[in-house]
């Protein structure tokens, strides 16, 4: 994936102040709190659904045993969470 084929937050926050007439500095600052809100939710298990996005939910994968590609040696992989999402129809239609 090429620089110019990401959006960077700073672009898109410029995009939001030009369409909503909104300053840069109120759209950073709901974007936060947008953020902000999400991973609290996350974090305690809620999912989070944003119609026309999709939905945020929380992942936990337990300790498995891998091997290491290298050298073929047996290592514990640790327990992780990481978020997953799931785009709405919305989103998947508009692409």
């Amino acid at each position: 994936m090429a620089a110019a084929d990401v959006v960077s937050t700073t672009a898109l926050i410029e995009q939001i102040a030009t369409k909503s007439g909104l300053p840069k500095s109120q759209v950073k600052a709901i974007l936060g709190m947008f953020v902000e809100s999400t991973a609290k939710h996350l974090k305690k298990g809620t999912k989070v659904r944003v119609s026309g996005l999709g939905t945020f939910s929380k992942s936990a994968r337990s300790a498995r045993k891998g091997r290491n590609p290298s050298t073929g040696e047996a290592i514990k992989i640790k327990a992780s969470k990481s978020v997953r999402f799931k785009p709405s129809t919305t989103l998947k239609g508009s692409l």
